[in-house]
């Protein structure tokens, strides 16, 4: 499972690492309404919660849906200007104003993407104007609960409106906190993308998106990129550009908007020590499966404790040592045993870290 780019013809003019006040407020957001997934932030969130309006935290609640369970692609509304070469806003009032040159299709499909009302990728039917489109949509609504039923209904029925609406609601949450946010986070931003340019410039494509995450491969010879992801799409560049998006309140989350017709875009963590060697989703599989097997969790427990030979295992678990030899075969080939030889024997150890890891790790899988 994986996201794939065809860069197909991409210029290398066209690559640049660029900063987004509004992507980074959506980020902001999620963090606020997601604080688990997020550790790290924690002081930061309590911080902002306690000092909130409570008007406006209703507010926020009121389309959390836009970037709770989805980062919608409205935070990223340069990537659908006609031409697909548009750079965000150097502020937030610049990057409102992109917002606003999406056409109401644009809007609507993208602030729908919450209740799956259209496949993620495609184009040529709209909710706006296919009344069977329209049906799925509410329904589908309906099934995540009232709040998103009416705001899913206020939409259809008066795209302006809503678009009005969010528009104040992203300028009274700057007030309120980003903007103090952003004036610390953008010089650690606009570090990290001088350094991810200069990587291009220097290196090129391929090290730049190394440096990036080791989550991110490029093909050169088939001319793709390859994100490593519980999930599946595809977009290509085509004409026009491929957009490089530090986040520094967005980790653990790899983003890729891949919407049909849109600029790529791949907003990235900057500066998050914890990625440095993220496992990858095969390594994941491999250790979520072999500690699933109950016969596997209970030699577990043993090695967690101490070092055991096979036979010793074997015994203590009424076993045979070809039957043992291969549950351990299974656990080694997933990276989560140390060895060490004694004599004639090999002394088998669970590596702890590793193990200890995985919790952080199977979140980070399935949130990059």
């Amino acid at each position: 499972m994986s996201v794939h780019i065809d860069i197909t013809g991409l210029r290398p003019e066209a690559v640049a690492v660029v900063l987004s006040p509004l992507g980074e407020l959506c980020m902001a957001l999620h963090a606020l309404s997601e604080p688990g997934h997020h550790p790290g932030l924690q002081g930061w969130v309590t911080g902002v919660t306690a000092r909130l309006d409570s008007h406006l935290a209703d507010r926020m609640c009121e389309a959390d849906f836009l970037w709770r369970t989805t980062l919608s692609d409205l935070f990223l509304p340069f990537a659908g200007i006609p031409g697909r070469s548009t750079l965000p806003g150097a502020t937030l009032a610049e990057d409102l104003d992109l917002l606003d040159k999406l056409s109401d299709e644009q809007f609507v499909d993208a602030a729908l993407e919450f209740t799956c009302a259209l496949e993620y990728g495609t184009r040529g039917r709209s909710a706006l104007t296919d009344a069977g489109l329209r049906r799925r949509a509410l329904d589908l609504a309906a099934a995540r609960g009232p709040r998103q039923l009416r705001f899913s209904e206020r939409l259809l029925a008066d795209p302006p409106r809503i678009r009005a609406w969010l528009r104040q609601f992203l300028h009274d949450c700057d007030e309120a906190f980003f903007a103090e946010a952003w004036s610390r986070l953008r010089h650690q931003l606009a570090a990290d993308a001088r350094h991810k340019t200069e990587i291009l410039r220097r290196k090129g494509l391929a090290e730049a998106l190394a440096a990036v995450s080791p989550a991110v491969t490029l093909d050169e010879t088939a001319g793709r990129i390859t994100i490593d992801k519980l999930g599946d799409g595809r977009t290509a560049t085509g004409d026009g550009g491929l957009l490089l998006l530090p986040t520094s309140l967005g980790w653990p989350h790899l983003s890729v908007l891949y919407r049909d017709g849109w600029q790529p875009v791949l907003h990235y963590p900057a500066g998050s020590p914890e990625l440095a060697s993220p496992p990858s989703v095969e390594q994941l599989t491999l250790r979520m499966s072999a500690l699933s097997h109950p016969v596997r969790m209970r030699i577990c427990r043993l090695l967690a404790r101490s070092a055991y030979t096979t036979g010793e295992l074997a015994q203590a678990h009424g076993m045979t040592a070809p039957e043992i030899s291969r549950h351990l075969g299974v656990l080694k080939k997933a990276g989560l045993l140390t060895m060490r030889r004694r004599g004639r024997y090999v002394l088998h150890q669970l590596d702890v870290t590793v193990v200890a890891r995985l919790g952080s790790d199977f979140l980070e899988g399935i949130l990059r």
